[in-house]
């Protein structure tokens, strides 16, 4: 994966590269896509997002976040068409975007509910608190959008004593759905088991 340069702070922490790394798996753009982001904050999703995606459309409601998103952008080689909104979704949010992340999951709902109307095709949210997690899940399985929740974790390697020790950041969430009319007509696809023995 390319490196992101984000020399600017937003003060509310960047999508962790790793995470960026399954969330661009998982959105699968590529030069024809139109992507959606709902809470912009560095620009790190955005950057990686306008490296594969034809258009981009990104959403801040703080000015002073979607300043440093800009700023960002500037710092990277990117050629895509990026538009930034101050806007807080579902307010600004495009009706023809083929794949929507929502980094947030302030008025998640609402924004699950545009993409249903608009038929997204691949819909990604990322959740950092359990209980949360869960209420999304249901959101995600009431609109019949759902595909599949991952939880996953990355430790960082550190030297102790002349030896390596791990801090581990925290579980991240993430929610995978469709609401393209192929999925809305099968009935959606069932959440399968992601088990891994541990």
């Amino acid at each position: 994966m390319t490196r992101v340069s984000l020399p600017h702070d937003a003060k509310a922490g960047p999508t962790k590269p790793e995470v960026r790394a399954v969330l661009a798996s998982k959105l699968a753009l590529t030069g024809a896509d139109h992507f959606a982001e709902v809470g912009s904050c560095t620009g790190a999703v955005t950057i990686t997002a306008a490296r594969r995606a034809g258009r981009v459309t990104a959403l801040e409601r703080k000015a002073s976040r979607l300043d440093v998103t800009r700023k960002n952008l500037a710092a990277n080689d990117i050629d895509a068409d990026v538009e930034l909104r101050e806007a807080e979704a579902p307010e600004g949010l495009p009706d023809d975007a083929d794949a929507l992340f929502l980094g947030g999951s302030r008025n998640y709902e609402a924004v699950l509910d545009h993409a249903v109307e608009t038929g997204v095709d691949r819909i990604v949210m990322n959740v950092s608190r359990l209980e949360v997690a869960g209420a999304a899940t249901e959101a995600f399985r009431e609109r019949d959008i759902l595909e599949e929740v991952v939880q996953f974790q990355v430790s960082h390697g550190y030297e102790l004593a002349g030896a390596t020790s791990f801090n581990s950041e925290n579980p991240v969430y993430m929610l995978v759905g469709s609401a393209s009319e192929d999925v809305a007509a099968d009935g959606g696809t069932p959440v399968e088991s992601q088990g891994d023995g541990r």
